[in-house]
C-alpha cells in the first residue's frame, strides 16, 4: 500500500465506510495528493473540502487498485469494465454512483 493512503483499514484500501468483496480502490484527491478509501474518509481526516479532478486531468494516476497496488489514470480506472487492467480483481459497480463526488464529467 502507498504511504500516502489514508483512511484504509486493511490492504486492499477498504475503509469502515465500504468493506464489500469488491471495494478494492483508493482514490487519490486532488486537493492533497493523498489517497482515502472514500469520499467520506476525506471528509473526516482532511480537514479541507475535496476538490474535483477535472475532465481534463482523466491522465492522472489517481486510482489505486487494493490489489495489486497499480496506479490507474482516471481514464484508465473509468474505463476498465470494473475489472483491474493490471490484476483483473473486481471493482464494485456501484462507485459509479458516486464519481461526480471524485470526478468532474464532459460537461460540468
Amino acid at each position: 500500500m502507498r504511504d500516502n493512503t489514508i483512511g484504509a483499514i486493511d490492504g486492499q484500501t477498504r475503509c469502515k465506510h465500504y468493506r464489500g468483496p469488491l471495494d478494492v480502490i483508493a482514490i487519490k484527491f486532488k486537493c492533497c495528493g493523498a489517497y482515502y478509501g472514500c469520499y467520506y474518509c476525506h471528509e473526516e481526516a482532511a480537514g479541507h473540502p475535496p476538490a474535483l479532478w477535472r475532465f481534463e486531468e482523466r491522465g492522472e494516476r489517481a486510482v489505486l487498485c487494493g490489489g495489486c497496488g497499480e496506479e490507474l489514470t482516471i481514464e484508465a480506472y473509468l474505463g476498465c469494465g470494473y475489472l483491474c487492467p493490471a490484476c483483473g480483481i473486481g471493482f464494485n459497480p456501484r462507485c459509479e454512483s458516486h464519481y461526480p463526488l471524485y470526478f468532474e464529467g464532459p460537461t460540468s
